[in-house]
Formats: structure tokens, sequence, C-alpha cells
């Protein structure tokens, strides 16, 4: 795109044109727009400015210096030194987007594993290059039903993680479709009673998320059973991607689109970004699929080759025409994921998988023993579940656990105005049994 200069007069004539009194009036529905200068120092030396970014940094808490139980779609898991060691080299670390195949096969052939390891993870079809996270994959996923269905009903389960269902919403602002929301029940679980009353034939795609936001593993085939004999499709959503080396993945319930957040698999949590967006399918839904895709195929010496076999993105073809704006693909931490998954292999997963339970549990059945405290759904979960305490509030528990380095949990009250007492604690293989006893302990002392 060219940079076309305005005159004062070409941005007087166009205000005029356009029914405005100044340029001001041109922005006024942009939120938190700066109205004054930021209060910024004058320009320093490098050594000054490194000394100041260091002491600014030093303000932060690393997740390091804390035993943290924080979870609800960002999760803390070893990174082996591997990945960092290979995403840091210069062939990967700085290739741009690999519209020339004949000098991105290394770039190519890194997306198309990324893409096998999703599909066998996930145990589905077919996989684009990675999205930007969990929540934009979520609303892209359901964007990919409406173009399959030619459908306007969206039903999205109250279990799915709070910020995925804003995300879609906000997705879906200006769009014809309508967003119903089913509440959960007494188990944590989708009401599946509440399901069946509110789909019909009107409806494009369900969202159910597994395991959940509270942690809990939902019951997949039910909800499957339902929404497609009404001839909807299944979106299943996830979070949390190592539960699926011990759960049955979604694609073995038959789920149509499967969307979540790949961040467990090699990225640290690293202030909410940069993350990764997993998105597979059946393979019947592939031309409706946004991004990009890479394929296999022979050179002209019959040598294995990669190219991008699909990419109906709006700067290949006509806006109107494509799949989805998007303009990247994430491909640095698709990289990482590929990297984790590759030094894991099958039996690594799972076992990680299994420790992740294994202490979850430990820490579930710990607390419940604590007068005061007790487990607000009963239902089976991965590495996460949800903890009520009556005697203290949640602000003053997370605050006392602050003070003793311990990040307790995520109060889910600002979520779920029914669970404001509540907390939401995951474990993982980072957790030691130290920060559990440390926690337990913790919470015993404030219920005495």
């Amino acid at each position: 795109m060219r940079y076309i200069p305005n005159t004062k007069d070409n941005i007087e004539s166009m205000i005029k044109e356009i029914g405005l009194k100044s340029e001001a009036d041109m922005f006024k529905n942009i939120p938190l727009l700066l109205e004054e200068k930021l209060n910024l120092p004058g320009p320093l030396s490098e050594s000054a400015l490194i000394k100041r970014m260091k002491n600014m940094s030093d303000l932060n808490a690393h997740v390091q210096e804390y035993a943290s139980f924080l979870g609800g779609g960002t999760y803390h898991h070893f990174i082996p030194s591997i990945i960092s060691h290979l995403t840091g080299r210069s062939e990967f670390y700085t290739a741009y987007t690999p519209y020339q195949p004949e000098i991105s096969q290394g770039t190519l052939q890194a997306i198309f594993e990324y893409q096998t390891f999703m599909c066998g993870l996930m145990a589905m079809d077919v996989s684009n290059a990675s999205m930007y996270d969990g929540a934009s994959s979520a609303a892209e996923a359901v964007l990919m039903a409406l173009r399959t269905t030619k459908k306007l009903k969206i039903i999205i389960s109250e279990t799915v993680n709070p910020e995925y269902r804003r995300v879609i919403k906000t997705y879906l602002t200006g769009h014809s479709a309508e967003v119903f929301e089913i509440p959960f029940d007494k188990q944590g679980k989708t009401d599946v009673n509440k399901l069946e009353s509110i789909i019909d034939k009107n409806t494009a795609c369900a969202v159910i998320q597994t395991p959940n936001f509270f942690g809990i593993i939902e019951d997949l085939s039910t909800c499957e059973s339902i929404i497609h004999k009404n001839g909807a499709l299944l979106v299943a959503v996830f979070s949390e991607p190592i539960a699926y080396g011990l759960l049955k993945p979604p694609g073995l319930f038959n789920a149509d689109i499967t969307a979540g957040e790949g961040q467990s698999l090699g990225l640290p949590p690293g202030f909410g970004g940069p993350y990764l967006g997993v998105l597979v399918s059946k393979s019947k839904f592939l031309r409706s699929m946004p991004g990009r895709i890479v394929g296999e195929t022979t050179d002209k010496n019959g040598e294995r080759a990669f190219v991008l076999t699909l990419s109906a993105r709006e700067q290949h073809i006509r806006r109107e025409k494509s799949t989805s704006n998007i303009c990247t693909n994430e491909g640095l931490c698709a990289l990482a994921a590929a990297i984790y998954l590759s030094s894991l292999g099958k039996q690594g997963i799972r076992k990680i998988a299994r420790i992740n339970y294994d202490k979850s549990e430990y820490t579930r059945n710990k607390l419940s023993t604590i007068p005061g405290v007790k487990l607000k759904f009963s239902s089976p979960t991965f590495n996460e579940f949800v903890i009520e305490t009556k005697k203290n509030s949640i602000e003053t528990v997370t605050e006392l656990s602050l003070n003793k380095k311990i990040l307790a949990g995520i109060p889910i009250g600002r979520f779920y105005k029914n669970l404001s007492n509540c907390l939401l604690i995951t474990v993982t293989e980072m957790n030691t049994k130290e920060e559990i006893e440390n926690l337990c302990n913790g919470l015993r002392e404030l219920n005495e």
C-alpha cells in the first residue's frame, strides 16, 4: 500500500464531506483515546536505559519466585531447554511468511509437522497452521460453523472460559447470528437438559469446553448426541491440551471442529502472550477453515516438498470471499509446540498428563478435609478444581496467601456472580509437595 499524504485542505474537505466539525470527531468513538501527552522521561543513554528497565522489571513477581496455583486458561508447565535452543535459531526466529516455497521449505515443513501433531493429539482430520490464541481460535470456529451450516443460532455453554465467550461475542458484533448461553448444573457441567430444550434445527453449532473452565471433564458423548440429532455442529473447545495425553480427545467424541489454546505446549505464561491458537476439524470442512494450511507434495525431481495448500485469506483473494482476515499464524509459537510434542513423544505427554492429574487429585482431596473449605463441585476434574471457603472472603484468602508467596488461585466471582466465594485452583507438574502442603496449611490457618 502506498503512503498518501494529506494536506490540511484535504483533511478539511474530507471532514466537511462526512459531516463532522473537526478531525478529533473522527476518533471520538475510540475507547481510551489519550487526550494528553504521556508523562515519559527524556532520552537516556543505552546503559542508563538498561538499568532503568532492569529496575522496572524487578518490580514484577516472577512465577519462579512464587508457588503458583493459577490456571484458568494459562498454565505453568516445565519447558524443555531444547525449545528455546531451536526456536532461537535465526532460520526460524527471523523467518517471514512462506510465500515462496522454493526458499521456505524449512518453515513450511515445521508448520506441516505442527499440523500433524495437532491432528494426532486431537484425533481430528485437518489442522490449519495455527492462530493467535485460544479465544480467537474459538471465535473463528464459530464463524466456520456459521459459514458451513448457513444457520444463525449459536449455543455456548457457560462452562466455556468466560474470556473465550466474550471474544466470540465480540467477533459476532454486527453479525445477524444470535448467541444463547446455557447454564451449568450442580455438578459444574453443561446442563444437558437446558441444551436439549434450547437447541433446534436452526442451530449452527453448540460450543462445549472439556475440561471446562472449572477443570471438570464434560459429558461430551451426551452433548454430541443431542447436538448432532438437531443437525448442528459440535465445536469442542479446550484451554489445557495436555489433558488429552490422558483423556479421550474431541475427535473420538465425533466433534466437528476443535479449537483452543496451545500455550501449555512449550510456551511460558508471559503476561498473556504471545500464545497459540489451535484449530482442527473434520476434513469435509477443510475449505471453510480460516488461515493457511501447509500440504506435502513432490517437486519436479520427485523429491518431498511442502507448499501452502490453502490460503483463503484476504491477502490472497477478494476480501469478501476470504474465510478470515487474520494475517499471520503465530509460526514461532507453533514451532515451539511441535518441538515440545516431538521431544516428549506419545509416552511422555501421557506421563506429564498423569502427573498433573495425580498431583491435582492429591491437592483436591487434602483441601477438602480442611474445616471451612469444601469442593464446590464433585465431578471428575483434570488438573484444576473449584473450592469454596465460607469463613474468609476470597480477597482475604488471596491477599494473605500472596504475603506467603503463594498464588493461591483465581477468584472466579468476577466471572460468575453465584460463585463469589470460590477459588479456581490449578496444580501442574511444577508444583512440589512442599508447595501443596504450604497451600493447605495456609488455608487451614485462615479457617481456624
